[in-house]
């Protein structure tokens, strides 16, 4: 039996999902797949932090709450940063022009054997350690 694949998301993903942004239709066919079981998404804690930080900055508190309330009640397997996670990321950002975020991505894409679903284009300096879907020309 093939197991379903893994998609790690990335704060690009999904606030393109939120804000109805192009890759938007990727995210929401994904979503509908990982509800019947047929894929898997995940979300680093981190990252989740990354998007409520964005979302507030740019619209309030209360609209983060929304939104973490809303990203709550998707199919998205929350990943808690735990201490192996955070050692692979730190050694991914010493050695690669990207953000502390985006080694959480990595190091989880790599560590699950899952493709990351991003339009930032700092994932280009990551090409030989993760497999990138891009959801936007990049």
């Amino acid at each position: 039996m093939t197991s379903s694949p893994v998609f790690v998301l990335d704060s690009f993903a999904l606030l393109a999902y939120l804000n109805g942004e192009p890759g938007q239709e990727r995210i929401v066919a994904l979503l509908t797949q990982a509800q019947a079981g047929k894929c898997r998404l995940l979300l680093c804690t981190i990252n989740l932090g990354e998007i409520l930080y964005t979302v507030e900055r740019r619209r309030g508190l209360s609209k983060a709450q929304q939104t973490q309330a809303l990203i709550e009640s998707l199919p998205i397997e929350e990943v808690p940063a735990d201490r192996s996670l955070v050692l692979d990321a730190a050694h991914i950002k010493a050695n690669h022009p990207i953000s502390y975020a985006d080694a959480f991505v990595a190091a989880l894409a790599a560590r699950e054997s899952a493709t990351v679903l991003t339009g930032d284009p700092e994932f280009e300096n990551l090409k030989e350690l993760v497999t990138v879907e891009w959801l936007t020309a990049h």
